[in-house]
């Protein structure tokens, strides 16, 4: 068993105790986080207990804390990704698909395009150069200056 996967076991183990205090304790303990932080440790937790796989059975009564203490957000950022890779939710894969769309038109430069080369940037164009190989001005994704 590797150091993490061991250290792992052990974090939802104690998340599981849904002990704010027993968390913060064996997070210090582990040198994970320092007395004082986070500013919010029950909130952390509950992120903690929402983004582990090995705790689904409390998924649910994660999302009932999160949204219960304004956390609605970070409860579907987490635990509506989770069941979009599941399928389990009605077209919860195609609503992270549109909210990630939408980022990348809001980066500049972004586009719709992803990491995909554009301006006739494919493979064998200008020697080959469309991963950024070295040349001066290729720091933009293989973009001329």
């Amino acid at each position: 068993m590797t150091e993490y996967s061991s250290f792992r076991q052990r974090l939802d183990a104690v998340l599981r105790t849904l002990d704010v205090q027993q968390v913060s304790k064996f997070l210090i303990a582990e040198n994970q986080w320092d007395v004082g932080t986070p500013a919010n440790p029950e909130f952390a937790m509950w992120m903690m207990i929402a983004g582990s796989p090995t705790l689904r059975d409390l998924h649910d009564t994660a999302r009932i804390w999160l949204l219960s203490h304004g956390f609605e957000d970070e409860a579907h950022a987490v635990l509506d990704r989770d069941r979009a890779g599941q399928g389990g939710a009605k077209g919860g894969g195609n609503k992270s698909r549109s909210q990630a769309g939408e980022n990348s038109r809001k980066r500049p430069g972004g586009g719709q395009g992803g990491n995909r080369p554009r301006g006739g940037n494919a493979p064998g164009n200008q020697g080959g150069n469309s991963r950024g190989g070295g040349q001066k001005g290729d720091s933009r994704g293989g973009h001329p200056r």
